[in-house]
């Protein structure tokens, strides 16, 4: 299993902390974005966003990421700050 947890906005517009989906389904990040994105259009429009952010066991990374049974992938929206 892989688990995908969303952070900051993410978590609301989505009204979702966390899921888990089946290291089967996906081989990298942009499959987990797809898989998710099927789910309805609320989902779908959060994944259309190409500022959203994601790391995987901690680490940055980008859509072409590998992931395997039991990494954490995360999602949230961009950084901003002053």
């Amino acid at each position: 299993m892989i688990k995908i947890v969303f952070f900051a906005a993410l978590r609301e517009q989505l009204n979702c902390a966390e899921l888990s989906l089946a290291a089967d389904d996906a081989k990298t990040v942009n499959d987990i974005k797809q898989l998710l994105s099927d789910k309805n259009e609320q989902w779908q429009q959060t994944f259309s966003n190409t500022s959203l952010l994601s790391a995987v066991n901690h680490d940055m990374v980008d859509g072409s990421h590998l992931v395997k049974s039991g990494d954490e992938v995360a999602f949230f929206p961009p950084v901003t700050g002053g």
